[in-house]
């Protein structure tokens, strides 16, 4: 096992967060060849800048509950980062990855409904559709399984005119019902109960907890949770579980504060079991 200390920034047009890796002994070099942790703060400023773009669908009279839509995001991000276009050497978007994770790690989340959906989906990406949530006792029903499409990255000025044009800012979301508590045999991607965020925030910064995670697993325990279909849960933990998991060394998301919270605020934290110390 090998001690990794570095960190990363996530840009999304909802903020811009910075994420940074908590010191871990469970890193392996597996994991760590496809981090960028391995340039310095310096390079990664100085190389051209490229963005993860994610389009979630809202449509007006029936949006996704939000937990879904945070878990749907973590996996999309995960889908992309496994997909053979991007590990592949001569994948088709492999050199648009490496790119992207030579320099700042940006994410950005924007919302899309009919006509707007549907010409997003034709553009090379890979749509993730959610669980959706259990069903209610509301009249209306339960809200219909989210769906993601996250795209191969593109140059921070040179997003598709298709994409363009989609809103970010005001995604919010609610959960109809309290979400069930989770599996904790599993990955839990664990937000801060002390920072509120729009749920396009909490999207982008649910998807770099897991790619953190991700960075950190070996190839075994990668080949496995890309098996099951990454199964994993977004939750809000409690205060005193919160204190625990962001001094266990596990990959915490920390936040630059230059929208909706504080700088420096501990946003995410991504519990994934091969990670956790013995």
């Amino acid at each position: 096992m090998t001690s990794t200390d570095a960190s990363a920034e996530v840009n999304s047009e909802t903020g811009t967060e910075t994420s940074t890796r908590a010191t871990t002994h469970h890193g392996t070099a597996s994991g760590a060849s496809s981090s960028p942790f391995r340039h310095s703060e310096i390079d990664r400023d100085a190389a051209p800048q490229f963005v993860l773009p994610l389009v979630v669908r809202i449509e007006k009279a029936a949006p996704p509950a939000r937990t879904d839509a945070l878990e749907t995001a973590a996996r999309a991000v995960l889908v992309l980062l496994s997909d053979e276009r991007a590990t592949a050497a001569d994948g088709e978007w492999a050199q648009a990855v490496r790119d992207w994770q030579d320099a700042r790690i940006r994410k950005v989340v924007r919302r899309a409904r009919g006509a707007e959906w549907r010409r997003a989906a034709e553009l090379p990406g890979i749509t993730v559709t959610g669980r959706g949530p259990a069903a209610t006792a509301a009249e209306d029903g339960p809200p219909p399984a989210a769906e993601v499409r996250v795209f191969p990255p593109v140059p921070l000025d040179g997003w598709p005119k298709e994409l363009a044009k989609l809103q970010v800012s005001g995604t919010d979301l609610d959960d109809p019902e309290p979400p069930p508590a989770p599996d904790l045999t599993g990955p839990v991607l664990w937000l801060s109960p002390q920072v509120e965020m729009s749920a396009g925030k909490a999207m982008a910064q649910a998807g770099h907890g897991a790619q953190l995670a991700w960075w950190e697993l070996d190839d075994a325990a990668r080949a496995a949770w890309r098996a099951a279909g990454f199964p994993l849960a977004v939750r809000t933990a409690s205060a005193e579980r919160w204190d625990e998991l962001t001094t266990s060394g596990l990959p915490v998301v920390r936040d630059a504060g230059f929208t909706e919270i504080a700088p420096g605020s501990c946003t995410v934290v991504a519990d994934h079991p091969a990670l956790r110390r013995p």
